[in-house]
């Protein structure tokens, strides 16, 4: 099936399941991929992260959960624009959390962010519990996607957002054209050179390609019982902001 995210793997000649390979990858790459993802997304996805943690201001969340957290990043740049009083971070990657553990302890804000190894389409923590759920380049890494987004909404309070932000798959002449040879030709070149693990990076590609997006992942995000989901694409197509209310 072409929109099948879970057929994706990033190792496909080795055996294990497509999380675990997926843990296993950002175990590898873990010390190089927010230099990577910088270039892979030529920088723009700081204009993108902020934009999505913007969306949720109005609701003011104090205490938010950061799905696939990886790095950090986006749980920093909340903290940064949101000043919530916690943010919990969880991920399925040691060497990610490892990264992201570093740069809470420079910024000395082991107080308001908490980073925990946990299966995001499992999670650890009571139904209603958050204010807010964020997910920055990670549901598409999901092996179950519905099971991930329904867990996601099970943790969120009665009326609570999950804002989920996303690579997408241009379809405007020149641009697909462009995004592809980005994508398909770079990225796995420039991963090759600079993390020594060129599978990771012809996986990531690949798994934008068949990542149901736009409209398509809205109607999922509603099946799994969302009231109301928003599509915003941004950048031509190159990424999507969902924002979804419980």
């Amino acid at each position: 099936m072409a929109n099948d995210t879970r057929t994706i793997k990033p190792y496909k000649a080795q055996e294990g399941g497509k999380k675990e390979q997926v843990a296993n990858m950002f175990n590898n790459i873990s010390k190089t991929y927010d230099m990577l993802n910088r270039m892979m997304t030529m920088g723009i996805d700081r204009i993108w992260r902020r934009k999505a943690i913007r969306s949720l201001r109005g609701i003011h969340p104090q205490l938010i959960l950061d799905v696939a957290t990886g790095t950090g990043d986006f749980a920093l740049e909340s903290i940064r624009i949101l000043n919530p009083k916690k943010i919990i971070g969880v991920d399925i990657s040691a060497g990610m959390l490892d990264v992201a553990r570093e740069k809470i302890e420079k910024k000395g804000l082991q107080k308001q962010f908490e980073v925990q190894l946990g299966d995001s389409e499992k999670l650890q923590f009571d139904d209603n519990t958050f204010d807010a759920v964020t997910v920055a380049f990670g549901v598409r890494n999901f092996e179950n996607l519905e099971q991930g987004l329904a867990d996601i909404r099970r943790v969120l309070k009665p009326g609570g957002k999950a804002v989920i932000l996303e690579l997408s798959n241009p379809t405007t002449f020149p641009i697909k054209q462009l995004y592809h040879f980005h994508f398909h030709k770079l990225t796995p070149a420039l991963g090759k050179l600079i993390s020594k693990d060129s599978s990771a990076y012809s996986y990531l590609p690949e798994s934008v390609v068949n990542f149901p997006d736009g409209e398509r992942f809205a109607a999922i995000t509603q099946k799994v019982g969302f009231k109301e989901t928003t599509v915003r694409p941004q950048t031509f197509g190159f990424c999507t902001i969902y924002e979804c209310i419980k």
